[in-house]
């Protein structure tokens, strides 16, 4: 079975902002890796439009710098799930559009051949965590401090107990957590 990992930065005080983060070569490395072993991700409307906005146009004209325009080319032929109810179409290389997130069909496509599935969205990791459909979390924990916004666990209702299993330090400070789950209580 694939597994899906959900893999998302947050700040030091646990908001989500994809904007907010320090986004340095290394970090690039480290989510071009993640991409590689991985060949669908699964996104939220307000993520996917975000990274619809900017990265393929960095795959048109390349930034030069290389962790970057890798980048570009691995989230742009990867495969990606949108789900929305507010989108009429997916027009981005590689993009599906649903409307929900229903759990068979999420269990359906980790039971297919393939590399591992990614979460990148805040909502949708939520969703997918009450769910109990997340193998893996891989929070990384940005040395900032924003003082509000979007809490990553926002609408979680149930204790998850997690199990961490590794870390990895980046030399901005920036710190990935991994997580599995260990059960509910």
């Amino acid at each position: 079975m694939r597994k899906l990992i959900a893999g998302i930065n947050m700040t030091l005080d646990g908001f989500c902002d994809h904007t907010a983060g320090i986004a340095d070569d290394e970090l690039h490395q480290h989510y071009n890796e993640l991409l590689r072993d991985a060949d669908t991700i699964l996104w939220g409307r307000i993520t996917y439009q975000l990274m619809e906005g900017y990265w393929p146009t960095v795959v048109k004209n390349p930034t030069g710098n290389q962790p970057v325009d890798d980048f570009a080319v691995l989230v742009d032929n990867i495969s990606k799930i949108v789900f929305s109810r507010t989108l009429k179409n997916v027009d981005w290389n590689n993009s599906t559009l649903k409307r929900d997130v229903i759990r068979e069909e999420v269990l359906r496509l980790k039971q297919q051949a393939g590399k591992h599935i990614l979460a990148g969205s805040r909502s949708l990791i939520v969703s997918l965590t009450q769910l109990d459909l997340v193998d893996e979390y891989q929070l990384c924990v940005q040395p900032i401090i924003l003082g509000n916004g979007l809490p990553l666990f926002k609408d979680i209702r149930d204790r998850i107990n997690l199990k961490l299993s590794k870390t990895k330090t980046f030399g901005s400070g920036a710190i990935v957590l991994y997580y599995e789950p260990a059960g509910r209580v």
